[in-house]
């Protein structure tokens, strides 16, 4: 209360501001989330031509853009249309360098005007937030079009053979997958091949037959409801929205390099509240993103196979697991689990294809397309150093510890200590944006 007790008028509008586009996101999202299910029921691929599902999903992904963000809703679909020329135009051995360099230029002047408009303001829904699933979805699309038209299947790995594109899509298949109003607002970036096989009523069959459905018991083929998973989805949207207006509004990031906090504080307590503003600051991405996979999941979107238990999965879209985020014992398994669906994006277009050093390119490239305040970059080159370091500690020391139980124990418990820590110490400078402040925690 005392750090923002008097803010100027400035900051007082820039709040202003993102409280009515919070207001606006959810209530998009809640309006999504009865148009899926009307979808699923009425439009489904039994009652419903794949063009009119197209059209219906790219429509109402359209109007949701405009009313969240009015003009600038225009930067998508500037976007979106550039590179639809790029990939009629462009040859196809050179489609994906086009596509991504043509998207990822557009969406960093974006980013560069956001700093001149809001000076560090965090806006929550503002329009470089679909902006950036929609050059995921352009990059993915244009890697996966030249792996199925420009190159042989030899040259390809097993992920990239299962999703290469063979023909280019349709200007209604491409407005559908980019702006379609299940990911419009908050993603998240799916595959192509999946995306149009949702739409065209294939989805949940290539699915199951992908896992072999007669092995698990069935015997015919089974039509899976996504109701259950939806609803446990809700619930937890509704739980990470309490925590976000409950802890985060009480534990702000910016007390931790309070000059009276650093005097005063033992430095191990200084610690224990660094973990804990760190916690606070996560109930925002579990809402947003959970409901944004509970929409894909209640238009019947999602559906991933069969568990070793016989139930039905509908992870695919998820951007999350919180259970491994929150007992994860080594950074790589924090990061695998967090933003999954960026991180699989990073890993299909950077780490898989980059000639040397993937690692440092794809915390460099997850640097570049969150933005260009100085603290993405503090965030994602200090990754790079914690990835490695950890690497070397697990694979030089953790065969030490698997000789009983107990050292397993002992060695699980210092393991999700330090992860934490790191974790901590690591993205601290993401929520402080600036140099300054970012300095002065690292001091």
């Amino acid at each position: 209360e005392r750090l923002f007790s008097s803010p100027p008028p400035r900051i007082t509008t820039i709040f202003c501001f993102v409280s009515l586009l919070q207001i606006n996101f959810v209530a998009c999202q809640l309006f999504a989330l009865l148009a899926a299910f009307w979808f699923r029921i009425y439009l489904g691929p039994s009652h419903a031509s794949s063009a009119v599902r197209h059209a219906f999903a790219t429509l109402f992904g359209i109007y949701f853009a405009v009313f969240c963000f009015g003009w600038y809703s225009i930067h998508l679909f500037v976007l979106v249309m550039m590179n639809y020329g790029i990939m009629n135009m462009a040859s196809i051995p050179n489609i994906h360098r086009y596509s991504f360099v043509v998207a990822m230029g557009y969406l960093t002047l974006c980013h560069i005007s956001r700093i001149y408009i809001f000076h560090y303001g965090i806006l929550t829904t503002d329009f470089s937030g679909p902006l950036m699933i929609i050059t995921q979805k352009i990059t993915t699309l244009a890697c996966q079009l030249h792996d199925g038209i420009g190159r042989q299947a030899e040259e390809l790995t097993a992920e990239q053979n299962r999703l290469a594109v063979k023909t280019r899509p349709s200007l209604l298949e491409y407005l559908s997958y980019l702006l379609n109003f299940m990911s419009i607002i908050a993603g998240p970036c799916s595959n192509y091949k999946d995306y149009i096989a949702f739409i065209e009523g294939r989805h949940v069959h290539m699915k199951l037959l992908e896992v072999n459905w007669k092995q698990k018991g069935y015997d015919r083929l089974p039509d899976p409801s996504p109701t259950g998973a939806v609803m446990y989805k809700l619930c937890i949207t509704l739980v990470s929205l309490i925590l976000f207006l409950t802890l985060t509004k009480n534990f702000p990031m910016a007390y931790i390099i309070d000059n009276e906090f650093l005097d005063k504080t033992p430095f191990l307590s200084r610690l224990g509240y660094l973990y804990v503003v760190t916690q606070a600051a996560k109930p925002k991405y579990y809402f947003a993103w959970t409901l944004a996979d509970a929409v894909n999941n209640a238009a019947g979107y999602g559906f991933s196979g069969v568990d070793e238990r016989g139930t039905f999965r509908w992870d695919l879209l998820s951007n999350l697991n919180i259970w491994n985020i929150e007992t994860a014992t080594s950074f790589k398994m924090y990061i695998e689990n967090w933003n999954i669906q960026t991180a699989a994006w990073l890993k299909r277009v950077c780490y898989d294809r980059a000639p040397r050093y993937p690692t440092a390119l794809t915390f460099i490239l997850s640097a570049l397309w969150h933005g260009i305040y100085p603290g993405y970059y503090f965030t994602f080159l200090t990754g790079i150093l914690i990835t490695l370091a950890a690497r070397a500690i697990r694979n030089n020391c953790r065969h030490y510890f698997l000789s009983s139980v107990p050292l397993k124990v002992a060695y699980d418990v210092v393991t999700w200590v330090v992860t934490q820590l790191a974790v901590c110490y690591t993205v601290a400078p993401f929520v402080m944006l600036a140099v300054e402040p970012t300095v002065k925690f690292y001091k």
